[in-house]
């Protein structure tokens, strides 16, 4: 029997009927002034609910229109927003669901990936956490056909999340990428202030500069940063905002930011 992993956040986060939700996905795309450039190896991407961090995002996936057919997997992380956890979580499920259809889990390398002390497989940390739900709709959006590999991170070195990436690189085929936000509930000035440092900190790879308040995914963005160091990678800032500037007001807001590695 297949196990699956119902969407969670589907009708809050974003649309939950499937005809809405493709045509407010590719409203985001069409909308976007990112420049192509190099077939990315990673992105990281903002959370939060589409109305507040959707075109922020959109301007990172926009690059994967043209590998559809190319990109074959995708390693997603995400942060633990909802349970204590330490090392990495996967799930006990043979595919993820959204409104657009089901994907499938690469489950025997999810089994190898056991031989890491720092692994565990923990179906509590996947249930309700929506890091990683909110972004299977873009991904079968803009892919034509592919396997996935969630990863919820808990508290881990950077060395520990790298570890795991570096089994799981592969080649053209495979994306990486890294789900967080920026600062939290900050003024807009503070927020902007704030956000426009952990961007360079993240632009030059400085995986031991990010602090907990500037990045709800810290974990997982230094674990990337940190193999992306080693593969002598070059980052670039496709989108930097806040809730302030797309849906909200500006006395307590979220940072988003966008990125694509090389």
């Amino acid at each position: 029997m297949t196990r699956v992993r119902r969407p969670a956040v589907a009708g809050l986060f974003y649309p939950g009927n499937s005809k809405e939700l493709k045509r407010v996905i590719e409203t985001f795309l069409d909308n976007t002034q990112t420049t192509p450039g190099n077939p990315p190896k990673a992105l990281i991407v903002p959370h939060a609910g589409y109305i507040y961090s959707g075109a922020v995002a959109a301007s990172a996936y926009v690059l994967l229109k043209p590998l559809a057919s190319t990109i074959k997997r995708v390693i997603l992380l995400g942060p633990s927003h909802r349970v204590p956890l330490r090392g990495l979580a996967l799930p006990e499920a043979d595919v993820f669901a959204s409104p657009l259809g089901e994907v499938a889990l690469e489950t025997e390398t999810m089994t190898a990936l056991h031989k890491f002390p720092q692994i565990t497989t923990n179906d509590a940390a996947h249930a309700a956490e929506h890091s990683l739900e909110v972004h299977l709709p873009f991904l079968q959006t803009l892919l034509s056909d592919f396997s996935l590999i969630p990863l919820v991170v808990g508290e881990t070195t950077p060395e520990q999340v790298a570890e795991v990436l570096e089994v799981l690189w592969g080649g053209e085929e495979t994306l990486i990428v890294v789900s967080t936000d920026l600062s939290h509930y900050n003024d807009y000035q503070t927020a902007q202030r704030m956000d426009a440092e952990t961007s360079e900190a993240i632009k030059a790879l400085r995986y031991n500069d990010l602090a907990h308040d500037q990045a709800c995914g810290r974990n997982p963005v230094r674990g990337l940063l940190y193999a992306a160091g080693k593969h002598n990678m070059t980052l670039d800032i496709l989108d930097l905002r806040n809730s302030g500037d797309t849906a909200g007001a500006r006395d307590q807001v979220v940072g988003y930011g966008a990125y694509v590695l090389h």
